[in-house]
């Protein structure tokens, strides 16, 4: 364990930080020539697509309805021509999905956006539709349907809503930036949701190495006369940023196993989700692009402001192109993101992040019993148990011994000696025991 860890009151790990990007500023990114839009950005049911081939469309327009409740629509983030509809890999499922593609006319020329002034002139059921026809997904990562989280079932009181600003994986420094230049977006957005759930405070929850962060945050509060609102600094350790990490860290309370914070009172949404909020209430504005950093092996890191159908080609060219031994694209940090295998993979509603990097994965070796991976495990579980499980395809056994509420952080394989891949076996295991419910049913 290390020093950090002893003063928290989960475990983890600290990796290099590497926020390199940490003080360049926002840039608007250069509109791309074309679009690539995935109906499945989200979790939940995929989209539906309701435009055709050779249909002319305008900037947040929607080109595919909710499918479900539990779903968000796509709208178009350039005005153009739908070239073709066609089909594609999820970067992170590999199921295959329909995705619109859209070639831009140059002129970004949007719908017309119905804004609002008070949110006293709303009552709440305006205010959720008006998240949810915005497609809103959480922009931490998870990407679950913004409209769905913030109306809570009556059984399950909110007392606490927790805004995530730790950003605690390596290299990306997005929501920084947000916090820094978007603060005040973020508190509106933060204002909306104390009026969907009349919880008795919200906290603001900061690593504390971001302390430019923390400073402007807290004066924009004490300058909002928000009094349900604080900021807190963080303890600088991963997965600090993981919402069953967070909430035992600041109100140490324990999520149940397979439980979510709000079966303890509790709602978090990231710092990103706060200002969408606050443009889709206010502004009327669709969720078309986000805040993203592009670093690593790029000649010139940036944060960028990305419309969502980008391919990551074209970011790293407007980075200034790829160092000669980089070998690896990921979206995501380090630690928990998603290697891609081909550089027309398209920004998402996800996407918070593209690093580029040399691969220096170690060959894997029998384990030695050491036990890192249980020291460190935030979620108190046995990962050395389910890479024995997995290898011996005993799946029922890997759910007994609750795989399922592994929140694959990647802590246990970072601090193994022997370079097992311990995350890819659980993510297999869940597979399986996917496959196996299924069947059941």
């Amino acid at each position: 364990m290390s020093l950090a860890a002893m003063f928290t009151k989960s475990k983890g790990v600290h990796p290099p930080e590497n926020k390199v990007t940490a003080n360049k500023k926002i840039e608007k990114m250069p509109l791309p020539k074309v679009v690539y839009l995935p109906v499945a950005q989200h979790i939940g049911a995929p989209a539906k697509v309701i435009v055709k081939r050779g249909e002319e469309v305008k900037t947040g327009q929607v080109i595919a309805e909710a499918g479900g409740y539990v779903s968000a629509p796509i709208h178009a983030t350039v005005s153009g021509k739908v070239s073709k509809i066609t089909q594609g890999i999820h970067f992170v499922s590999g199921k295959p999905m329909d995705i619109v593609v859209i070639e831009s006319d140059g002129n970004d020329e949007w719908v017309e956006l119905d804004k609002k002034t008070n949110l006293s002139d709303m009552d709440n059921e305006e205010i959720l539709k008006r998240i949810w026809d915005a497609g809103l997904v959480g922009m931490g990562g998870a990407t679950f349907p913004t409209h769905v989280k913030l109306k809570p079932p009556k059984d399950k009181p909110i007392d606490t809503l927790i805004i995530n600003g730790a950003e605690c994986e390596p290299w990306i420094t997005s929501d920084n930036r947000v916090m820094l230049e978007k603060g005040e977006k973020v508190l509106k957005g933060v204002r909306v949701m104390l009026k969907l759930i009349p919880a008795k405070k919200a906290i603001i929850a900061i690593e504390k190495n971001k302390p430019e962060a923390i400073a402007h945050m807290k004066k924009l509060v004490a300058k909002s006369r928000m009094k349900k609102v604080e900021v807190l600094g963080l303890p600088t350790q991963y997965p600090m940023g993981g919402e069953k990490t967070m909430t035992k860290e600041i109100l140490d309370r324990e999520v149940p196993i397979l439980g979510l914070p709000l079966d303890i009172g509790v709602v978090v949404q990231n710092v990103s989700t706060c200002v969408a909020i606050s443009e889709a209430v206010f502004d009327g504005k669709p969720m078309v692009e986000r805040v993203m950093t592009v670093t690593g092996m790029v000649k010139k890191p940036k944060n960028l402001l990305v419309r969502f159908g980008t391919p990551v080609e074209d970011l790293i060219e407007h980075c200034g192109g790829m160092k000669d031994e980089a070998d690896e694209i990921i979206f995501g940090g380090p630690m928990m993101g998603i290697t891609q295998y081909t550089l027309d993979t398209p920004v998402q509603k996800g996407t918070n992040c593209v690093l580029i990097k040399k691969n220096t994965k170690a060959d894997e070796r029998n384990c030695i019993r050491c036990a890192n991976c249980v020291n460190t495990c935030p979620m108190e579980l046995m990962p050395t148990l389910y890479v024995a499980y997995a290898k011996k395809k005993m799946w029922e056994e890997a759910e007994a011994a609750f795989v399922d509420d592994c929140m694959e952080c990647g802590s246990c394989a970072y601090a193994c000696p022997a370079s097992i891949p311990i995350v890819q076996y659980i993510k297999l295991a869940k597979a399986e025991l996917g496959k196996i419910r299924r069947a059941k049913k």
